[in-house]
């Protein structure tokens, strides 16, 4: 339970929120920018402070499943399991919008993408607000999402009406998307809910590429995105450390994020290592914030060893692949 600090300023932002303002909050994801996702005026303040297109859709973040109804039509029995097994959590729905949802939320689709946060402070703000707020992550349209408060405050400074600070956020990468509007489950983006998790409570597999819902378009899944300001390349093993002194070698200031122990390559001079952990969960917890901490060193060049192509690795081979494709 948030202490009363908290509880004062989680207050000052619901009130923020309903005169329009943009509050900066956590989820077990990532910082989100949040603005009343009943507010046309409040939702421009989002895409402005992003510079993120107007085409491009929300999530919208609601207290509990029971709040369902009142932004989805024709919801699945799917729907319902999921958010029974997953809610709260990093498990964004895509589901056919009501009438009433607005376009600046939906993209000028006919679905919208919800989800309720496991974060303390997310879950007290929603429950002060009392509706729905969209937040896409709190950072620059297209680069490294924010996983602390500072993150926010070094990238949108001012243009946040208010930020929250709950602390380092604990999954590191944001929510998976299910669509679930053509009858059957469709992964659009890999994130911080495991597929086979889904696919347990479904009794049913699931697909894993966008081919069955690639008409959709949702947060994240634009071939470059999550990119650091640094150029960054992403390598398999044998080719990753031969690079890295290549690029030593031309005089370059190059930062190789290795997975575990790099063994005799950790030896070699001319460029730093940074060991990265060897387990999914904890490599996609430290991601974001590793880069950001990168960025800020001065390197000409990140290097990163691709992880292995197994399903628990989904989200971070993910993320690693759209930021090298936007550097």
């Amino acid at each position: 339970m948030p202490d009363m600090v908290m509880q004062d300023a989680i207050h000052s932002a619901a009130e923020l929120l309903r005169a329009g303002g943009t509050v900066a909050f956590p989820t077990e994801t990532v910082y989100g920018l949040g603005a009343d996702a009943a507010n046309p005026l409040a939702l421009r303040r989002v895409f402005e402070a992003k510079g993120r297109p107007a085409d491009h859709p929300l999530i919208v973040h609601i207290a509990d499943a029971a709040h369902l109804p009142g932004w989805a039509q024709d919801i699945p029995d799917a729907a319902w399991r999921l958010a029974a097994a997953f809610w709260p959590g990093p498990l964004t729905l895509i589901l056919r919008r009501r009438d009433q949802v607005l376009n600046e939320v939906t993209g000028g689709q006919d679905t919208v993408g919800l989800r309720v946060p496991d974060h303390p402070v997310a879950a007290a703000l929603l429950r002060a607000f009392g509706g729905g707020i969209a937040a896409p992550s709190a950072n620059r349209f297209g680069r490294v999402s924010p996983t602390m408060a500072q993150h926010v405050r070094d990238e949108l400074g001012a243009q946040v009406g208010m930020i929250l600070d709950g602390g380092p956020c604990r999954v590191g990468v944001e929510s998976t998307i299910v669509s679930l509007v053509h009858g059957k489950a469709v992964l659009l983006r890999p994130g911080g809910l495991p597929v086979a998790a889904i696919e347990d409570a479904l009794q049913q597999k699931i697909a894993l590429t966008q081919a069955a819902g690639r008409e959709l378009r949702v947060p994240g899944a634009l071939a470059a995105h999550y990119a650091p300001a640094t150029p960054l390349e992403l390598h398999s093993d044998d080719v990753l450390w031969q690079r890295a002194r290549q690029l030593a070698a031309q005089g370059r200031k190059v930062a190789v994020l290795g997975l575990g122990d790099a063994g005799e390559h950790a030896a070699s001079s001319g460029f730093t290592h940074v060991p990265m952990p060897d387990l999914a969960d904890t490599y996609a917890r430290v991601l974001y914030a590793t880069l950001r901490r990168l960025d800020q060193a001065g390197f000409d060049r990140l290097l990163a060893e691709m992880p292995p192509d197994r399903q628990p690795w989904l989200a971070v081979r993910d993320r690693l692949r759209r930021a090298a494709q936007g550097t």
